[in-house]
């Protein structure tokens, strides 16, 4: 894992949207399309706004979300409204979207559906990854049970997910997958944060899920 600090969060975005447009150029020079892994929440917003303007081939890209809330994508709860209103819009509006809600399945019985349908997307190509205070990443908390399995070498690609600590289930892609990438990169902002990430590095991997998905990737960091 190598952090790179910024001194002020405008500039991590900034570097990092840069990082990120590069990357995917670079897969495309390499391959047919380009997988984006990419987390939903309020931190990687500003991220998307100076992505979405980036001059890459788009319609090569296939976009994705690390987990979702199983919650329709015009649920105000849904990471799907985040990418669509600020990642798919001006050239990046070109990329295909993957969503991972089922209307009339429940998460559990979508997870094997969508497991299937994105081998084709996987390694994913570049991977942008999220952190709670508490040390989660996707929808792969500590305190959900089955993270274990989640988290072991034969999860399957997208699995399923009922944190006592959040209001609805949700969708995820799994450990492996998340590791697994090709190009990994975590954004996290404040002290608190960064204390939870070097904490999270020392524990097992069912107790701070981000030290196994971002262990040999980039920390982008600001204060």
């Amino acid at each position: 894992m190598n952090l790179n600090t910024y001194p002020d969060r405008d500039m991590a975005v900034i570097k990092l949207a840069g990082v990120l447009a590069s990357a995917l150029r670079n897969c495309l020079i390499q391959h047919e399309v380009a997988s984006l892994a990419v987390p939903g929440g309020t931190t990687p917003g500003p991220v998307f706004d100076v992505l979405s303007a980036a001059e890459i081939d788009w319609s090569r890209v296939h976009v994705m979300l690390t987990d979702e809330r199983w919650v329709p994508g015009d649920h105000p709860r849904s990471n799907t409204a985040l990418v669509k209103e600020r990642l798919l819009t001006g050239p990046a509006a070109a990329a295909r979207f993957f969503p991972f809600y089922r209307e009339g399945l429940t998460a559990q019985e979508a997870a094997g559906v969508l497991s299937e349908e994105i081998t084709p997307l996987i390694p994913v190509s570049v991977l942008l990854l999220g952190m709670g205070a508490d040390m989660h990443t996707a929808s792969l908390f500590p305190d959900a049970d089955g993270v274990d399995a989640a988290l072991s070498r034969d999860a399957p690609a997208v699995v399923a997910m009922a944190p006592d600590s959040q209001p609805e289930a949700r969708i995820s892609l799994s450990g492996p997958v998340l590791a697994g990438a090709m190009d990994k990169h975590l954004l996290i902002f404040g002290d608190e944060k960064h204390a939870a990430l070097d904490r999270a590095m020392t524990l097992p991997g069912p107790e701070a899920p981000i030290g196994m998905a971002i262990r040999g990737g980039e920390v982008h960091w600001a204060a």
